[in-house]
């Protein structure tokens, strides 16, 4: 594991000080902060891949067309 340094500013100590105020340490509280962050990042980027392939008419096309063909394969 590495270590990882830098230079907090008051709203950044103000943070720390709320993440740890049930005894969490800076340490886990930073580590916290940092994936939390990660999966907020990954969310985000998931849901604009998701709403460009929802505007791109092209793919809306295709979908209808496999829908319309999945229909003609429906058992029932």
């Amino acid at each position: 594991m590495s270590a990882l340094t830098f230079r907090t500013d008051p709203d950044v100590e103000r943070a720390l000080e709320y993440l740890t105020r049930d005894g969490k340490s800076r340490s886990e509280a930073a580590r916290q902060a940092i994936l939390t962050a990660e999966r907020q990042e990954q969310r985000a980027r998931l849901r604009a891949e998701a709403e460009a392939l929802r505007d791109d008419p092209d793919d809306v096309r295709a979908a209808l067309e496999l829908a319309t063909e999945m229909e003609s394969y429906s058992a029932w």
